[in-house]
Formats: C-alpha cells, structure tokens, sequence
C-alpha cells in the first residue's frame, strides 16, 4: 500500500479544464462495507465515464451506483469484497484523474476457544474453534511446530462455515502436548493428554458350592470386549468337551459346568490374555446324604456357613439379585419359614429382637404374602428365598426354620448389602499457583460398605462443559495438587469416590478458581525523607503482575539485627508512598515492601542498608549546571574540568560512575568538597567517552545526576573507492563511509582529481554530503586518478581513500565493434543407449522392463503392448529418471505376455526399441 501511494505522490498536479475537483489519491474501506467516490467537473452537460483495471464500469444492480447532483459526480460501490481492491479511473472529455481504492480485510477472531481434552491411547480425537467469518484460514500447530496434512493422514482439518476441526485418528503417547490454533485476529491454546487403556473388572468370578448334577457357572465381565482370556483349574487349561462350556460374548466371560462331579471340586482361575492378572474362585462340591428309614426324620438344615461372623456374611451388590439357597431334609416335609430381623447388632448369648418380617413356605405353596421382590419357594430338598433388585434396607440377619412333627431346626444368615460410596462434599481449594491449586476434600458420610480405596478427581474450565480427568488410578489421599493450568482462566474442580464396588456419583462443583502467580517484587524502594521519628519510603510498581489485579502494598520494619517483622500498618495500600511514625529515635531500622494479589504476598524488596532515624537538616541536592545538561563534547587530547554544586547537611557522601562502573583514579581525578564536586582529565581520550554518573547520598536520601561525554577525533578514510562507469567527458564514482567516523557524524566528502601524467590534484567538489557522484568536464584522452576525503566536526580525514583504477577518457569516433560467433546447435535426436531386454516372469509378481534413451530437447516417451498404446492403462505405471525409463506391470498374467515397444519423439527425429515378455503361471 504504501509502495502505491509514494508512487501517485510522485505525479505532479495540473491544472485541469475539465475537472473543479478530482478523485482524492486514495480511498480505504473496511470489507462488507461501501464507499463514495466524488469528482466535480466544470461542464454539467459533460459525459462521464469510470473505468477500474482499464475495463469500463456498467450500473449492475445495486452493486455500483452513478450518481448525478449539478456539477458533482458520484461512484457508490456498495458491499466492498476484496476483489475491488484496485485502481479506479473518471473520464470526462481527453482528460481523467485516478485514484486507488484499499479494501481492509477485518482481523479474523477467535469465537470459540479450543477446550483441553483427555483420551485413552488409539481413540478418535477432535479439537473444535469457532471463527468470526466464514471460510477464513487458520493454522493449526502443536508445540510450536505446524501441522500439515501428511501420508499417514494422521491429522485432518475440516471446515463447517465459522467452525474449523483438527481431527487425530488413533492418537498415541507422542501426540500428548499443546495445540494451538491461530488466524489474523487471535489464537487458542488446549491440551491433550494421552492416558494407556487399563483393564478394568467390572464383575469377578465368585465362589460356588453345588451339588451333584446341578450346574455350576462362573462369570466375569471385564472393561474391554476384545479382550480374551483362558480358563485354567488348579493350574491346568480347562478345555470344553460335553460337560464343560466356555462362551465369550461381548465383555462377558463364562465357564459353565453341567451335572458337577466330586472331581470337578478346585480351584478355577480366569487369565485375562495380555494383562499381568487373574481372577479367581474355588468350587465346592456339597454331597447330599439322606438315609430313608420308615421312622419320621426330624428336619435339618444344611449349610457349611451359618451365623454372624465376617467369614459367614453374604455380600450381595446393591442392584443385583440376591439369592439364597438352603438345602433342608425331614419326613414329612417341613414348613419353611423365614423371617429377617434388626440389622445385625445382638451380641452372643441375647436374643433376638422381634423380626420386622416372615414369609412361610409349606409344600412348596407361599402360606404369607410377599412383596413383589420378595420370591420363596421350596422345592424337594431346597428351599429358595430370591430378592430381585437388593437395596441398602434389605441388609441384616435373616433365619430360616424348618418344622415338621418329629422337630424343627433354625439358622442364620447374616446378609450385607454393598454399594458404590456416596459423593464426597464439594471440594476445597487450599491454594493456587501460576498454573497449578491445591485441593481438599472430605471423606464420603457412607462408604458403601466397603472402604474407600482411592478417589477420582476432574477439572473443566468454568465456562465450559466438558470434565477432563485427572488420574486414572485411584488417588489415596485427600489433598492433591492439580497442575497444567492456564494463568488467568477461571476453573472448577470436583471429585469421585472408588471402593471395590464402583465409582460414585460426582461431588459437587468446588468454588470458581483462577491459577495466578504473586506478582514479582516492587522495585524503585528508597527513602523519601526522614525525621526524628518518622520516615518517608517511595517505589515503582512491580514489574510483572500477572493476570490477577494488584490488591495492594504492605510495608513492614523491624530492627537492625533482628527478625522480628512489623506491618507498619494494618491492611494494604493502593499507594506507592508512605510515612511511617512514632519510630525509635536514633535507632537504625530496616524496611520491606511486599506487592500483594490474589495469589499471596510477592518478594519483598528492601533497601539496602540500615536507616538510622533521625532528621536531615538539608536534603541532598545536585545543581547541575545548564550547559552539562546536553552532551559536552571534546576534541582528542583536550582537558576535561566539570564543577558540579550541591547541597546538604550534614556532609553528603559523593559517588562517582561511568556507564555504571566505578570510575578508575588513573584515569579520572575527582575533588570533592562541601559544596561541590569536580571531575578532571587531564588529555582525554575517545575511551573517555560515555555517561558519567553523580550521586550524593546522606543515609538513605540520595539525589543523583548525569553528563554526557562525547571524545571526537578526526575520521578515517572513506572504503572501496571505484570507477562505476565512463560516458562522453563524465565518469561515475562510489565509494563507501569510513569504518571510523572519529566518534561523531561525517558531515560531507572533499573528492578531487588528478590528471595521470602530472598527478596535480584538484578539488571537484567540497562537503559532497552523498557517496557516490559524477566527475564531468573531462578532457579528452587524458587518463585520470581520483581520491576522496571523509569530513566531520573535528576536519578532514588525514589520509584519502585512492581509486584502484584510472579513468581514460577516449577519443571520439572510436567505436569498438563486438566479433559476432554463430550459435552452435545442441540438438540431438533421440537414441537409447541400453536397449529393452527379453524377460520371462512369474504371473501375479510385479514385473518392470528398463531401458535408457539420451536425446535434445527431451523426447516424449511411449510405451506399446503388441502395438497398442498402453499409456492410459490403470495396469501399467511408467517413470522417467535421468535418461531411464521402466515400466511396470502390476501382478501379470499369462494374457499380459506379448512384444513390449518403447518409442521417443523430438523434433530431431525418433527412436525406439523392443523386447518380448513371457508370462508364466506359479508352479
């Protein structure tokens, strides 16, 4: 753009006959928007025309408006777009004005950002933006490096109108880091973090206790459907045959085994294939006696586990079906009757309390109603009591009596029911760190039934709606440090509680959060003034605060020798000045200040020494004279004496610098007295040159003041003086400043000539400020010598900078003429070099003829199959190297074998060559 407008700058103005008021040199318009062109021509009745590009504009629509108001003339471009960037032309009669028309494209912003996001290795991942304009360019980049579309197709980019997706298809370990999105107007930053798939089992193989010729089935359910697994009994792989079955279906495992034996008593364990555990149960075999005498049996139960004791209870999950079969004997058959009392809380030796339920059973018919999931059945030698959907209530003691005429016999079951635990309270956030917190917690009020073994804990940014998990393995305790945070962005926290059941319910969301760091220390801390009792501090702001506001200052004291901090005040200050009374007169104290924010306290930053307390009768002042306040400059070698006044009381101590540095007393000599100081150097150097610092200081009270040296010295010779060209009676010259310009601007050049017979110079010109210029009135036939000298404030460089070559200035009619040389022909006709050779192969195998062809300009290759062209055949592929030409066939078969012919073309003739291929079938 601006390129354009120095060149229409260039174009002088005249005064035109046609035109009261032309086009304004340029115009800019934001894209979407329109703009209005104005001329103002002297004739109303004159025909106007207006071109852009060249190409004549005709009124379409509403696109382009003409308009027409007494001696003004209107061009309205409605909707402006990128392609009216251009040059507009107004016509009227032979004469016309120009202008040129900028189109700005608004910045391209960011909507909506991307969002952090947690995966499991090999699945699908999909990082989603929202632009402010459709079919804008974004470029997406991750770790700084920038992602293109490459073979793998690991990534994909994809357009939906505003919306722009990075898609990684099976995302590994190596694509963990920060991907970033970026346009004209803004850019975005999200995570991705990869975490290993881990087997999860969601239902362990039990143990079971079956009689002969009933069924027994072991079941498990693991995390991954793909996952299999073998079976294995005291250590041997079971195999299926009649009896034994072994099904797979999704994420279920079974082994069932039909009509038990005594033998298949063991223990059965379930290995998981490719994970480094097992899974196991014990079966037990009950054999059944009953002895059939013509006497009435007194009924029996039977069980291996009865009572109350942690070996004897019954687990059942929340959910699930809970069942309880008792096998019984006794002539006749027995009553059942069931009843379930308090939950387990009597001691041994008390009795029950009264049951809260009974269900009777006689000959297999239900005697008492029963809720809907509530089932008792009794069938020959077993009774069955079956909940359906066990809930927490449904846990404690439940007995079972069997009475007939010859007796009855009692036993208990204690039931426990388990769950997942309930959710934790909402988290606490402790503490907070650039991009880290510190988080805690509390344990869940129920622990459903089995201990906690760990908790799960997920973040998500405030605004939005995606949970990204933190860790995959239960964390133990109940404070932990979340780290990977962006500074400034408000987060939100809440956490899981894992026993051996399952996970629970989330906790709720802990309070909005923002990871700040405290700012870095204030800076600029000195003393302002002091008294007998009190004292005045001032500084700067801190350097870097961060993205959470300053809140405020806080100042503390304390005794020289001491550790014991005092706040000078309570509370913080906004302010970046404060007094401090009722100090200890005459005792030396030290001070800090400490910035604070959100995020705590910042470093303190101190003064450097001890303050003693008491008052300075006159401030330290320096009165700097007018003439040190701009840069004093010196020749080489001449004396350097600045007197410099001030003031204070008592005696200030006076501290000399230069560029920081002390100052070396070979060099510099100084004089210091109560009111004055005095900086002396005898002959100065160009070392000498820099900025000299003062400083007087009484305690902690300090003024200070500067003065700028500059040494100058005459300026070296000019460089690489050359004769550019020679024309008529004129030479060009160039050269290049000196390397050493004596410490200050190189006002001018003095050049001059010398005539090569006599070598007698002579000025041409004097204080030339350029480095290149033209030497005229030169007399023919003469052969000249140049030199240059480089001028600054001190004078003329001491020695010039001498022209390597002569100028000869020729005589006219001299016209040297160039030998003309015909152009020799590189053409060559084409001719292969190594011929097709004959080959037998082997059907379904890729086979490849070569051969290679020389040939200028290059010759157009094509290939023949039994003198048919085959270069559009999807069948063969031909490629061309340096000369080398193959071609292959795709996996032939024997109706591809025939006479192959391969033909080049150029303008300087042809060439071609032939072979013949056998194709045979595989033994």
């Amino acid at each position: 753009m601006l390129k354009r407008l120095k060149k229409m700058k260039k174009k002088e103005e005249k005064k035109s006959a046609a035109f009261l008021r032309k086009l304004d040199p340029a115009y800019q318009v934001e894209k979407g928007h329109k703009i209005k062109m104005q001329i103002e021509v002297a004739n109303p009745d004159a025909e106007v025309k207006w071109f852009k590009n060249g190409q004549e504009i005709h009124p379409t629509g509403s696109r382009y408006i003409f308009e027409s108001v007494g001696n003004k003339r209107f061009l309205t471009i409605n909707n402006c777009s990128l392609a009216d960037d251009a040059a507009y032309m107004c016509v009227v009669g032979d004469e016309k004005t120009v202008t040129e028309l900028f189109v700005k494209e608004p910045p391209v912003l960011i909507v909506r950002n991307l969002e952090d996001q947690m995966v499991m290795k090999g699945e699908r991942v999909e990082f989603e933006c929202e632009v402010s304009e459709e079919g804008a360019q974004v470029k997406w980049e991750k770790d700084g490096v920038e992602l293109t579309r490459d073979e793998s197709f690991k990534y994909r980019f994809k357009k939906d109108g505003c919306k722009h997706v990075l898609i990684i298809n099976e995302v590994t370990k190596e694509d963990c880091g920060h991907y970033r999105v970026k346009t004209n107007g803004g850019q975005s930053l999200a995570e991705l973090m990869v975490q290993e798939k881990q087997l999860e089992v969601y239902q362990s193989i039990a143990d079971l206790t079956v009689k002969a010729k009933d069924q027994a089935v072991f079941k498990c359910e693991v995390s991954d459907e793909n996952v299999k697994g073998i079976w294995y009994k005291n250590g041997v792989e079971v195999k299926p045959d009649a009896r034994t079955h072994i099904t797979h279906i999704g994420r279920i495992h079974k082994l069932t085994i039909d009509d038990v034996k005594p033998e298949d008593e063991g223990d059965y364990t379930f290995v998981p294939e490719g994970n480094a555990f097992n899974l196991s149960a014990k079966l037990n075999f009950l054999e059944v006696k009953i002895d059939f005498v013509p006497r009435q049996d007194p009924p029996k139960i039977h069980l291996d586990c009865m009572g109350r004791t942690a070996e004897s209870t019954i687990l059942v999950v929340a959910g699930n079906k809970l069942r309880l079969d008792v096998p019984i004997t006794g002539d006749p058959a027995p009553t059942v009757v069931w009843t379930k009392g308090e939950k387990d809380s009597s001691k041994e030796g008390e009795s029950h309390r009264e049951p809260r339920h009974t269900w009777t059973v006689k000959n297999g018919e239900v005697l008492t109603d029963s809720d809907g999931r509530v089932h008792v059945e009794s069938t020959k030698g077993h009774c069955i009591f079956t909940i359906e959907g066990a809930e927490r209530q449904d846990e404690g003691v439940y007995s079972v009596i069997v009475r007939n005429p010859a007796g009855e016999d009692t036993a208990d079951i204690n039931v426990k029911v388990v769950d997942v635990p309930d959710p934790p309270e909402a988290p606490r956030i402790l503490s907070v760190g650039e991009d880290s917190c510190i988080v805690q917690w509390d344990l869940p009020l129920f622990d459903g039934g089995q201990p906690v073994i760990g908790y799960v804990l997920e973040r998500k940014k405030k605004k939005s709606y995606r949970w990204m998990r933190l860790n995959f393995d239960p964390y133990k305790e109940t404070t932990y440090e979340a780290k990977r945070m962006i500074e400034g962005v408000a987060y939100e926290m809440r956490i899981y509680a894992v026993n051996a059941i399952g996970m629970s319910r989330p906790s709720a969301a802990s309070q909005p959060f923002v990871p700040v760091a405290p700012t870095s220390e204030p800076t600029g801390l000195c003393v302002d003034d002091i008294s007998d009792t009190s004292i005045s501090l001032k500084w700067r702001a801190p350097e870097r605060i961060g993205s959470a506001e300053l809140e405020g200052y806080g100042v503390e004291y304390c005794k020289e020798g001491s550790d014991e901090w005092i706040p000078a005040f309570s509370g913080l200050t906004d302010r970046t000045s404060v007094i401090i009374r009722d100090l200890p007169t005459g005792e030396k104290m030290q001070f800090r200040v400490r910035a604070y924010n959100m995020a705590g306290p910042s470093p303190p930053a101190s003064l450097q020494q001890a303050v003693t307390i008491r008052e300075i009768m006159q401030r330290p002042k320096i009165w700097l004279p007018r003439n040190l306040r701009q840069t004093l400059i010196k020749k080489v070698g001449e004396t350097i004496n600045l007197v410099i006044p001030f003031q204070g009381k008592p005696r200030p101590q006076v501290t000399w610098t230069k560029n920081n540095e002390p100052l070396d007393p070979k060099l510099v000599s100084i004089r210091n007295s109560d009111t004055d100081t005095i900086l002396f150097i005898r002959r100065s150097e160009r070392k000498d040159s820099g900025k000299y610092d003062v400083q007087v200081q009484i305690e902690n009270v300090e003024d200070k003041a500067n003065v700028n040296i500059q040494i100058v010295d005459l300026p070296g010779p000019p460089q690489s003086l050359k004769v550019m060209d020679i024309w008529g009676f004129n030479v060009a010259l160039e050269w290049k400043p000196p390397k050493d310009n004596g410490n200050c601007e190189i006002t001018g050049y003095t050049i001059q000539k010398a005539d090569k017979k006599t070598m007698e110079w002579y000025t041409v010109y004097e204080q030339y400020r350029r480095t290149n210029c033209v030497v005229s009135d030169l007399i023919m036939g003469n052969e000249y010598m140049f030199r240059v000298y480089a001028i600054n404030m001190v004078g003329l460089s001491p020695e010039p900078c001498l022209s390597k070559d002569s100028a000869y200035i020729q005589k006219t009619g001299i016209v040297y003429k160039h030998p003309s040389y015909k152009e020799h022909d590189f053409s060559e006709a084409p001719k292969f070099t190594h011929p097709l050779m004959s080959r037998s192969v082997i059907s379904g195998y890729n086979a490849t003829l070569s051969c290679s062809v020389r040939g200028i300009p290059k010759p157009k290759i094509t290939w023949y199959k039994n003198k048919m062209d085959i270069t559009n055949e999807a069948k063969y592929r031909m490629f061309s190297n340096q000369g080398v030409l193959t071609l292959e066939i795709r996996k032939p078969c024997p109706f591809d074998g025939g006479v192959y012919m391969c033909k080049a073309v150029n303008a300087s003739g042809e060439d071609l060559v032939e072979c013949k291929l056998e194709v045979r079938l595989r033994e």
